[in-house]
């Protein structure tokens, strides 16, 4: 049913790419395999020789597609927010509940396991990436000068989002985009944190625990404020 009805097409600005990578058989390999090795190795390890040793290419045709590997993090994270405002989008089609809309995308955001296979890449796989590297496409010098550039706009647009349910929850609630970003960024850390500092969180063997936890956080948030302008 969802591929009659919707078809997913990325959209990402063209000014992260040299050229756009979904367009070739190639592209999609560089992509497919840049996820496998980023996932692998971490981005620190990950290059553009690795990459082409990978895929059976040249580190030369790889800098036809991006001019340096943090660009390619960026397409990476672009990719992945439109991949989830087509999530959102899936799953609060013909629901009326702003309530439950906001329940489902906190769940969208904050696991991989409800991932349908319409890709081409593993989107598990790219999750983690999300969760351990996303922090560094935009923790750089050169952020605000990227930020004029628009290349955040995919991350920027999930947060509009969200942000506008929570407001329609609760029109008198000063901090959507806060409690949006809190929500993301601190669920992504939680899992990051449970896999490999596990102290510093409750350590539990499934997402959907921070799911509930960012939920019912959300909520108390929102029906707190709620109150307290009455």
């Amino acid at each position: 049913m969802h591929h009659t009805l919707f078809r997913f097409t990325p959209n990402i600005r063209n000014d992260i790419y040299l050229k756009d990578p979904t367009s070739s058989l190639l592209g999609n390999n560089l992509m497919r395999h840049s996820i496998d090795l980023i996932d692998e190795v971490g981005l620190e390890e990950f290059n553009f020789k690795k990459l082409a040793q990978k895929t059976g290419t040249t580190e030369a045709t790889i800098y036809r597609y991006f001019e340096n590997k943090h660009k390619l993090l960026l397409y990476l994270t672009s990719w992945y927010w439109s991949w989830i405002e087509y999530q959102l989008m899936m799953r609060n089609t013909n629901i009326d509940s702003d309530e439950m809309k906001l329940r489902n995308a906190i769940q969208t955001i904050g696991t991989s396991s409800n991932f349908e296979n319409e890709s081409d890449f593993d989107l598990h796989k790219l999750f983690n990436i999300i969760c351990q590297e996303s922090s560094k496409a935009y923790m750089i010098k050169e952020v605000d000068e990227l930020n004029k550039n628009g290349v955040f706009y995919n991350y920027k647009k999930i947060v509009a989002i969200i942000s506008d349910i929570i407001v329609r929850i609760n029109p008198t609630y000063n901090y959507p985009n806060t409690l949006v970003t809190t929500i993301i960024e601190g669920m992504h850390h939680q899992i990051f944190f449970r896999k490999h500092l596990p102290s510093l969180t409750e350590t539990h063997t499934d997402d959907i625990n921070y799911v509930e936890y960012y939920t019912d956080l959300a909520f108390k948030m929102i029906t707190t404020s709620n109150s307290k302008n009455k």
